[in-house]
């Protein structure tokens, strides 16, 4: 990670902790009740072993209570805080990715990671490295300040061992940063070619490429292993160094404090050390160094946090599409097909040449994989070709136009929002009325099959539309689509998994709905084929 992105990463971090109102001020109160706590503690018990007495065994308890409630309520706000910050992450996230370039290329699977597993990431930060970070601050002074009413050479001792405890810190970190940035370069990597497989699979089937992209899955897995297991290598060595360090700058406490009880200092004793304030001092050592243990341990949070967040303000900052008017369509549209190409990685359809015209039925065949979906995708402006160009009545959709405003769509696999079947028509036509809605169920033959439900058209569904048969799947969605007072109407295999009857039904609203609208099909019927008015092939 370059210095300018390690500082918008770190600003953007800091920018997120703000908005969610960071407990930066409780943290500090903790950290000094936590330090507080055991100084009682430490002092409670070596007055007690200098002189057996209630107050002091009650002082030692009391302090652990103390620490054991701080550590607690530290707990549970830093976990607050994370859940804020992740969840406004990923709403920003969420509308960055819905509000970008329509048919943006590049991989949209990088894309989804960042908003997923990046933003995910951002969770041990807040909610691990920030109290971590906030209690090194202040905890080491404060129980150094304790340790020197018990012994000041103790606290030098103490202070003066920070310099290195944090010198390798500082370097295990970047060594971590490095490794962390090469991991989700990887991770997203692996994604984005995962994700833009899946999406070329028809293709791929069809070219018989699933070895050769399978290795090529496997060798984008294998580089996500392999830099993977080298930060971790890196956080379990700087672990054991830090641990080292920390022990051995406890020994020397101990060490000095020992040889002053029993006078044997190579040089004049600077202070005078009895049993119960050598104690203390020792005591409080562990306790010294304790949040640096705590944030080093977490220190590896940070730089997993920075490379995340330096991936999620690029998805952020992306410029977002403009606002797009709606068209001014004069009924019906055409549809022209100018040298379209759509490339997949390796793989492409076309180039495709085609006249759609107004208020027609044009029917688009082809074998699986050939690109009709694809197709079907240009046309309504949801991705854009590689190559050539796409104009409904002369406009670009998805440049100059939002094709939601003319285009209704019903696809292969229909996906529905989670409320009632009512409530997912209404959604594509908020000017609809319940009886319009109902009679556009009774056109497409869904009337019978829902009034047989105990909760009829306020059956709640899911985004699949589990409980709906493959054929009750694709009607609601082509009564969705016909219920849009949209001029175009795009269907992706509208008759699949239906009866002859049912399909002979669809046709016929289909066919009903041409002449005001211009209806583009895809398919394999070849009744739909018939029925059409024209017929683009696809090899």
């Amino acid at each position: 990670m370059n210095p300018t992105s390690s500082a918008a990463a770190r600003a953007a971090l800091k920018s997120w902790s703000q908005k969610t109102s960071t407990p930066s001020r409780a943290f500090a109160i903790l950290s000094l009740v936590n330090a507080g706590g055991a100084a009682a503690f430490a002092f409670g018990l070596a007055d007690f072993l200098t002189r057996p007495a209630p107050w002091p065994l009650a002082a030692a308890l009391a302090g652990l209570g103390l620490r054991a409630g701080a550590s607690w309520w530290e707990a549970r706000l830093a976990s607050r805080h994370a859940r804020r910050a992740v969840a406004l992450v990923r709403e920003d996230a969420v509308r960055a990715l819905l509000g970008g370039q329509r048919g943006e290329h590049g991989a949209m699977g990088e894309r989804l990671a960042a908003a997923v597993d990046e933003v995910e990431a951002l969770d041990g930060y807040y909610r691990r490295y920030r109290p971590a970070e906030q209690d090194a601050r202040l905890g080491p002074l404060i129980v150094a300040g304790f340790a020197a009413l018990a012994s000041p050479v103790a606290a030098a001792i103490m202070l003066a061992t920070l310099v290195p405890f944090v010198a390798i810190l500082a370097l295990a970190g970047s060594a971590a940063a490095a490794a962390s940035r090469r991991q989700f370069e990887a991770l997203a990597r692996l994604s984005g070619h995962f994700v833009d497989r899946i999406r070329a699979l028809p293709l791929i089937l069809a070219f018989e490429a699933q070895e050769r992209e399978a290795r090529r899955v496997a060798l984008a897995a294998g580089e996500v292993s392999r830099r993977t297991l080298g930060v971790l290598r890196i956080a379990f060595i700087s672990s054991a160094a830090l641990e080292f360090f920390a022990a051995l700058a406890v020994a020397l406490v101990a060490v000095y404090c020992g040889f002053s009880l029993l006078g044997l200092l190579p040089f004049p004793a600077l202070e005078s050390l009895e049993f119960r304030t050598a104690f203390a001092a020792l005591a409080l050592a562990p306790e010294f160094y304790a949040p640096l243990r705590r944030l080093a341990g977490a220190y590896h949070e940070r730089q997993v946090g920075e490379a995340a967040a330096a991936r999620l303000t690029d998805l952020l900052n992306r410029r977002p599409a403009p606002a797009l008017a709606a068209p001014a369509l004069a009924g019906a549209p055409s549809v022209r097909l100018r040298g379209v190409r759509q490339d997949f990685g390796d793989l492409a359809i076309g180039p495709i040449d085609a006249e759609i015209p107004a208020g027609e039925i044009t029917a688009i065949l082809g074998p699986t994989g050939s690109g009709k979906s694809s197709l079907l995708a240009l046309i309504a402006g949801l991705s854009s070709p590689s190559a050539g160009s796409v104009e409904i009545s002369g406009l670009t959709p998805g440049a100059a136009v939002d094709p939601a405003q003319f285009c209704a769509w019903a696809g292969q696999a229909p996906v529905f929002l989670p409320m009632t079947i009512l409530e997912n028509l209404l959604a594509a036509a908020p000017g609809a009325s319940r009886a319009e809605a109902l009679r556009m169920l009774d056109h497409v033959g869904l009337s019978p099959a829902l009034a047989a439900r105990p909760s009829g058209v306020d059956t709640r569904l899911d985004e699949r539309g589990s409980g709906l048969s493959g054929g009750e799947r694709r009607r609601l969605a082509l009564a969705r689509a016909l219920l849009k007072p949209a001029p175009l109407l795009i269907l992706d295999e509208p008759t699949a998994d239906l009866d002859p009857k049912a399909e002979a039904q669809v046709l016929d609203i289909i066919a009903r709905a041409a002449g005001r609208r211009t209806v583009v099909a895809a398919t394999h019927s070849e009744r739909l084929a018939a029925m059409a008015d024209h017929v683009v092939r696809l090899a």
